[in-house]
């Protein structure tokens, strides 16, 4: 399992948004900075508070654009585009070329 989390504070709600990818499976979870770990970049925010989730099947129909419609909910654009790229050089998840 390939794990990330993005510490992109006032760019995002909550801050702090997390993806791990299994072979089959995308999890994006947004959650509340902890400030307790601390208020920099470099602290440890594994046990913030979960706000929302969104978990899906990469060989689903549409998986790419719920992704992309579920990070543009939460963060800019900017991070949005970057949470996905990474998400497609790590998994087998490809940009759909057509529109739901």
């Amino acid at each position: 399992m390939k794990t990330k989390t993005w510490k992109i504070g006032e760019y995002a709600v909550g801050g702090v948004i997390t993806v791990q990818i299994t072979y089959d499976t995308i999890i994006v979870i947004n959650k509340e900075w902890d400030y307790s770990a601390g208020s920099n970049r470099g602290s440890n925010q594994s046990k913030a508070k979960e706000l929302t989730r969104k978990m899906v099947l990469i060989d689903e129909p549409g998986a790419y654009m719920d992704i992309d419609k579920f990070l543009n909910n939460i963060t800019t654009y900017y991070y949005a585009e970057k949470i996905l790229d990474w998400i497609t050089e790590n998994s087998r998840l490809t940009p759909n070329m057509y529109w739901i």
